[in-house]
């Protein structure tokens, strides 16, 4: 061998980053793939809705379509539409000041604590408080489920959490995490329009794969089907790691044939089927809690998500919390679900419709 020629190391290396860069622009082209599927689907969710309600419908580009009334129109993008103004948007995209606002009307929110990213002791001296386990995720501007950790226990963790958080957020909300179901209560001018309980994401074993594997066969499944399956790949982050470590897994462990396993414990990148119709189960003290929180935050669109035990009984009583208000809601969860859809998009233009009528 002469000194011109690779060690074995190096041959190894460049293997091994050979395989790291296939399997990121493998994700990147599912990601991608499920992300115009995505679009298809709003685009084609408000074309039914516009015909539903007899309007015209005029696409401004790749994913903007303009719909028109008499008296009225609506922009839309996806989930993303014209009715609320930019103002109310960024004033709810700050989770301290949301949870000051709904605080004052006397709805129930999570305990919690604003540190800097960079302030341990006061961290710690939160983790330290609530004496169970906590979340950590931006102050501002979190989205989908990014930069949170759930399953805080301990300094070591803490730290992890803060630096997460922090790449996108100065400020870090931390809180208490509230043991419960994640519902989705979506309302359009205080009214329900629908309500939703989001499971988390689940892996089922086949006696022989390690979870790794199980992870990349279920995002093949969301790549080939699009949101007949799945609006999101299934992401391998902390949350994930953290999930499946306090059920004794990792990701190299083989689950026994028919094992089911909670794969996350945020519920952001769940399956339709891990949906499932809830307005029936709800009363009417959490039905006026989500309606109350929708008009503290000035949100005539909003996607409410409460965390509850039962949602029979008031918050109060079961020591549930609303987590969140979200201005630009998705419909996913409303149309593709275990139980009969609901055409929410429909059931809002059809009240603008006849409010402008």
């Amino acid at each position: 061998m002469t000194g011109l020629q690779p060690s074995r190391r190096a041959l190894d290396s460049l293997a091994l980053a050979h395989k790291l860069t296939r399997s990121f622009r493998g994700r990147q082209a599912s990601a991608r793939a499920l992300a115009r599927d995505r679009s298809r689907f709003y685009a084609d969710v408000w074309r039914r809705a516009a015909e539903s309600v007899g309007a015209d419908v005029t696409v401004l580009g790749r994913s903007s379509l303009r719909i028109g009334f008499p008296g009225g129109r609506l922009l839309v993008r996806e989930n993303v539409t014209s009715l609320d103004d930019p103002v109310t948007l960024g004033l709810a995209g700050d989770k301290p000041l949301v949870y000051r606002l709904l605080a004052a009307e006397g709805v129930p929110v999570p305990e919690h604590a604003v540190v800097r990213r960079d302030d341990l002791a006061a961290g710690a001296e939160f983790l330290r408080r609530v004496a169970g386990p906590c979340v950590a995720k931006p102050a501002l501007d979190g989205w989908a489920g990014a930069g949170v950790t759930t399953g805080i226990r301990d300094r070591r963790h803490l730290a992890a959490a803060l630096a997460r958080a922090g790449a996108s957020s100065a400020d870090v909300l931390l809180e208490r995490q509230v043991e419960g179901g994640s519902f989705r209560l979506l309302y359009f001018d205080g009214e329900l329009l629908d309500a939703v309980l989001r499971g988390p994401p689940l892996l089922r074993g086949d006696g022989h794969s390690t979870i790794r594997r199980l992870v990349a066969a279920e995002n093949a499944e969301r790549a080939a089907r699009g949101t007949e399956v799945a609006q999101t790949l299934l992401r391998i982050d902390h949350d994930l790691r953290t999930t499946l470590s306090l059920q004794g897994y990792g990701l190299e462990s083989i689950l026994a044939k028919g094992t089911v396993v909670r794969a996350k414990t945020v519920v952001n990148d769940n399956r339709w089927d891990d949906n499932e119709a809830a307005t029936g189960g709800l009363c009417s003290e959490v039905v006026a809690a989500g309606a109350a929180a929708a008009r503290a935050v000035g949100v005539r669109l909003a996607g409410v998500d409460i965390l509850t035990v039962d949602p029979g009984v008031p918050l109060d009583a079961s020591g549930g919390v609303v987590l969140e208000v979200n201005t630009t809601p998705g419909y996913y969860y409303h149309y593709r679900r275990k139980g009969e859809a609901a055409p929410v998009a429909t059931m809002i233009l059809e009240r603008l419709v006849g409010g402008s009528s």
